[in-house]
């Protein structure tokens, strides 16, 4: 663990961005998911943080309010927490949500006996809803992703409460995740309609003590852009061929498309770069970083970005410059709340070395690393203290250990 974070630090120190994690703590359930998590632990994939975000509960209601609409939230709305969110952004978090895909399952209840679930069965299709149960009382749906579930359950809420029946919707990763969810949430605020959901590792809920006419929104169906950027295109065309490159691309277009329902924009076939527009966030980094990946497998180099617009997605991109060690290496650069963070996948040099101070336990030599790294930054700033006091607390790790 130390060894970790002694190399955390120093990678950190290197690239002028704090590192939060090499590889993933994330265990696979299946074939698929071992897969990724292999992949991504092979290629030490690291998360940086780029500008820390600020979490709290009213910075994510904010959020929430700009990714589910201003238009699909009602006046009456009361946002309160059930569990505080985390500090800080998660590495296992963020990375079972992306590789898990972002569908979300939708549990609705009512909460007087109304027999009524017949009826919402036509406003979670236009939802793109797919009904997985329901009952007399109860319906269990699969969305696209959290947001939209989360809109579907208000329009039910409000459909629901003009006729003065009180339902319970509840998001979760599973269906189990959301039933589980809706009785925590009858626990916490009684019968009042409402919707509970996670976000940034807390538990929230917009619960609607008073009736409300749903507004019509409908479903935001590519509203993350997606820019790839291959790094050095002309040095990589002529070394490897302007067919190389062209092929790689049409592959990154191909996958984009087809896998993950993306829509290509502004691609034209021999460039280095396209834009697309993605379903969700998470299938926007899934898909990143899949086809990072599968650019360094061919020799090439991607820098990509991840925003709300073109140009956000662009100019995210283009930060991806100043993140290196001593080559460009992949970056893929996105936000979540109000900060921004980065996939950096590091070149096979520097993972050689993380890989042989990870599985040889090669402590002596990460101390080693460490107290040369503090005696020149401090003998350059004119702290020669830092040196020593590098010194000491190797001695102390030395001796406890």
């Amino acid at each position: 663990m130390l060894t970790e974070y002694m190399l955390r630090a120093l990678l950190g120190l290197l690239l002028k961005k704090k590192v939060l994690g090499i590889g993933t703590r994330y265990s696979p359930n299946n074939a698929k998911e071992r897969e990724y998590v292999d992949m991504i632990n092979y290629t030490k994939t690291m998360l940086l943080e780029i500008k820390k975000a600020d979490i709290n509960t009213q910075n994510i209601f904010n959020n929430l309010i700009k990714e589910v609409g201003s238009e699909n939230i009602p006046q009456n709305r009361k946002f309160i927490e059930l569990k505080p969110p985390l500090e800080r952004v998660d590495e296992y978090a963020l990375f079972s949500n992306i590789i898990i895909s972002s569908d979300r399952y939708l549990y609705i209840e009512t909460l007087n006996g109304a027999r009524i679930i017949d009826d919402f069965i036509e406003l979670l299709k236009k939802e793109k809803g797919e009904i997985i149960e329901k009952s007399p009382t109860e319906i269990l749906a699969k969305l696209p992703s959290k947001n939209d579930a989360i809109r579907a359950g208000i329009k039910l809420i409000g459909s629901a409460s003009m006729r003065k029946i009180n339902i319970r919707a509840a998001v979760g990763m599973t269906g189990a995740a959301a039933i589980e969810r809706s009785i925590k949430l009858n626990e916490e605020i009684g019968e009042i309609p409402g919707v509970g959901f996670t976000k940034l590792g807390g538990e929230f809920a917009l619960i609607f003590p008073t009736p409300f006419t749903p507004k019509e929104g409908e479903p935001v169906t590519h509203d993350n852009y997606l820019f790839i950027d291959v790094i050095n295109s002309t040095s990589f065309i002529e070394e490897h061929g302007k067919e190389t490159l062209v092929e790689i691309m049409n592959d990154i277009k191909t996958y984009i498309e087809k896998e993950c329902k993306g829509k290509i924009e502004g691609y034209k076939e021999g460039g280095d770069d396209l834009i697309a527009n993605l379903p969700s966030k998470d299938t926007a980094l899934k898909a990143t970083i899949d086809v990072a990946w599968h650019a360094l497998a061919n020799n090439a180099k991607i820098r990509a970005g991840i925003g709300k617009t073109r140009r956000e997605a662009a100019e995210r991109a283009h930060l991806a410059d100043e993140i290196k060690l001593w080559n460009p290496a992949p970056v893929i650069i996105f936000d979540v709340a109000d900060g921004l963070y980065a996939y950096f996948i590091p070149n096979p040099f520097t993972r050689a070395i993380i890989d042989y101070l990870f599985n040889k336990k090669s402590s002596i030599i990460i101390i080693f690393i460490f107290v040369f790294i503090a005696t020149f930054l401090g003998w350059n700033l004119g702290y020669w203290q830092l040196g020593l006091l590098a010194i000491l607390l190797a001695v102390l790790y030395g001796t406890t250990t």
